[in-house]
């Protein structure tokens, strides 16, 4: 985040530009194979249980078609299976493997360890002060007239 943006939105983006570019450098540095945006949110939205394509691409705002792409990517790499869904014969869930479950951790603890660095750059404070507001309840989001 070199440059100021002009507005919170924008300021988001580059946050988790930020947080992305430094988790997937060093998971690739550790040697893990490298995902993309899509993938990565695949992984931050699994259910336990498992999750349909239709599902996992509502919670990542995307069609199911971009969903599908990012799922059988991951599915092609080992990190994800596809298994049936016991309460629908015709439905289909996407889960973790076992390698799929050793990487999310690891890609976790690595954010935890970004989350450090960011402590140590910005203080402990601000790093509070951004957590605490990105968690606070915003109330469903405002109908506003532009001056």
């Amino acid at each position: 985040m070199s440059h100021p943006a002009a507005n919170l939105p924008q300021l988001f983006t580059e946050a988790r530009r930020w947080f992305e570019d430094a988790l997937f450098a060093s998971m690739e540095a550790a040697g893990e194979q490298p995902v993309t945006t899509a993938q990565a949110s695949v992984f931050a939205l699994l259910d336990a249980e498992g999750t349909t394509v239709s599902e996992l691409a509502r919670r990542m705002g995307v069609t199911r078609q971009t969903a599908h792409q990012a799922v059988h990517g991951l599915i092609g790499t080992g990190l994800l299976e596809q298994v049936p869904d016991p309460g629908s014969a015709r439905r289909r869930l996407i889960r973790t493997t076992a390698e799929g479950q050793r990487v999310h951790e690891r890609a976790r603890a690595t954010i935890a360890v970004i989350e450090s660095v960011l402590a140590e750059r910005i203080g402990a404070a601000g790093v509070q002060a951004l957590r605490g507001g990105l968690t606070a309840d915003w109330g469903p989001p405002p109908l506003v007239t532009a001056p």
